[in-house]
């Protein structure tokens, strides 16, 4: 017998089988092959490590009981490589306490000698639908543009397909979806997909910066636009110049600003605040919404201008409720990614974990399930994540994880970010009300980066520059 058989009838997922008796070896290849599925045979746990790096199986078959390595060793030494991969283990009654062993270390399953082959088949779909696709040999590097995009689900393919092809154009591209469904990795993938890939990549919110700050954010300011101006600043539209400037919840940004965004892509050039002189600029759109922009334009809150601007490729993110097979992959890959921050060796979920995760409504999509997995993660008192934990982690309100340290500097910044709103940039007032002296003051504001007089009213009519003029009068 060979050392790697692989009968090629079928064309279905590939399986790697791995036991040393060549009777039931072959019994095993003839049942699984009947069965659809592509099926390569090794008779060592050697020959199963070599033969993982020509091709790339999407679930490991072995028996505990073999030469050298034994099936346990080799599950290890699979879960170090391929942590995602999933194994079934095949054991006589006397093996059966390892076997135990083996699934709380992330073993998908166990079946006892002789096993019934309609139960084989069962686990062996379970572990195929719950566990990850397999790797296009080959293709990596086709690949490595959405590599940041965890995904096998067949909507995902379609859009990410369609989302290639955007990328060759220059067109500005609207992408649709929930809140945490994942446009910014999405703009990020087209990015990467297209010719200005070597250049930067800029994305800024525009319903998380003050209105009075987000002009000078956009198309900067030039030296004494206005108080504290105390330098000319580059705003993002130049800093993505030659490459992609996402412009995430574009429906949150003031009309006012909507009028000059327009203009500014219209001309093909930025005026700064402060400043008589246009800039050229070369950069690509990717605007991102949670919002009904149709909605928004109804009710005056939209320039239907901007929108067709915009919008001239629409790509719209399903949910992650509407793919859920992505969700036991998503889960493992973050599980392994924070399993390094929290100092663990985590080799996965319990199946019936896996399962809850999957089930869940998942109302704040991809960024709630990585905030659950951060939360089990950082609980966990044992390598396999149990369902108890998840089964608590889903019942709490899913926040970020931080440390004290994070949620402090968070606070911290918010907090100088409202006294500044509330005394329009004046420090003076601003330090009264947080009971502090001027000077330590401004060492908290020079430390989060904030500009008083990005904070400071406008007058109520006149564009920028008089609005400049009046502050340098």
């Amino acid at each position: 017998m060979s050392p790697a058989n692989k009968p090629a009838e079928s064309t279905g997922p590939r399986l790697l089988v791995v036991d040393d008796d060549a009777d039931l070896l072959r019994l095993l290849s003839l049942r699984l092959t009947a069965a659809g599925y592509q099926v390569t045979t090794v008779t060592s746990a050697e020959s199963a490590l070599t033969q993982l790096e020509i091709e790339h199986p999407q679930l490991v078959l072995s028996d505990v009981r073999l030469p050298g390595r034994d099936g346990l060793q080799l599950f290890d030494e699979i879960r170090k490589r391929h942590p995602a991969l999933p194994v079934i283990l095949l054991t006589a009654h006397g093996t059966i306490p390892d076997a135990v062993e083996a699934t709380a270390r992330g073993v998908f399953t166990y079946l006892t000698k002789p096993y019934d082959a309609r139960e084989l088949l069962d686990k062996i779909a379970q572990a195929l639908a719950l566990g990850a696709p397999a790797p296009t040999a080959g293709k990596s590097g086709d690949e490595s543009w959405r590599s940041e995009i965890v995904s096998r689900s067949n909507r995902m393919a379609e859009l990410l397909a369609e989302a290639r092809m955007v990328a060759k154009s220059d067109a500005s591209v609207l992408l649709r979806g929930d809140s945490g469904a994942g446009k910014e990795l999405l703009a990020r993938a087209i990015h990467r997909a297209s010719a200005r890939a070597d250049k930067p990549f800029v994305a800024v919110n525009c319903g998380a910066i003050p209105e009075a700050l987000l002009e000078s954010e956009l198309f900067g300011h030039v030296k004494g636009a206005f108080t504290d101006a105390v330098a000319n600043h580059k705003g993002l539209f130049q800093q993505a110049d030659g490459g992609t400037l996402l412009l995430d919840e574009i429906g949150d940004m003031p009309p006012a600003l909507q009028v000059k965004l327009l203009r500014v892509l219209q001309e093909r050039a930025v005026r700064p605040v402060g400043s008589t002189q246009s800039i050229a600029v070369d950069v690509r759109i990717i605007s991102a919404t949670h919002r009904d922009l149709d909605a928004a334009m109804e009710a005056g809150q939209f320039r239907e201008d901007l929108y067709y601007r915009l919008n001239v490729v629409t790509l719209s993110l399903p949910p992650l409720s509407a793919r859920r097979e992505d969700i036991p992959l998503l889960a493992n890959h973050f599980l392994h990614r924070l399993s390094s921050k929290y100092g663990k060796r985590l080799s996965g979920f319990a199946p019936e974990a896996l399962k809850a995760l999957t089930t869940a409504p998942w109302p704040g999509n991809v960024r709630q399930l990585f905030n659950v997995v951060e939360q089990v993660c950082a609980l966990s008192s044992s390598p396999l994540i149990p369902l108890a934990l998840v089964q608590r982690a889903l019942r709490s309100p899913s926040v970020e994880v931080q440390t004290y340290a994070e949620a402090k500097q968070r606070f911290e910044r918010e907090y100088l970010v409202g006294l500044l709103k509330l005394t329009d940039g004046n420090v003076a007032d601003a330090a009264r009300l947080a009971d502090r002296n001027r000077t330590e003051f401004y060492r908290l504001l020079q430390k989060h980066m904030l500009t008083p007089g990005h904070f400071k009213a406008e007058a109520p009519s006149g564009g920028s520059d008089a609005v400049a003029d009046e502050r340098r009068g």
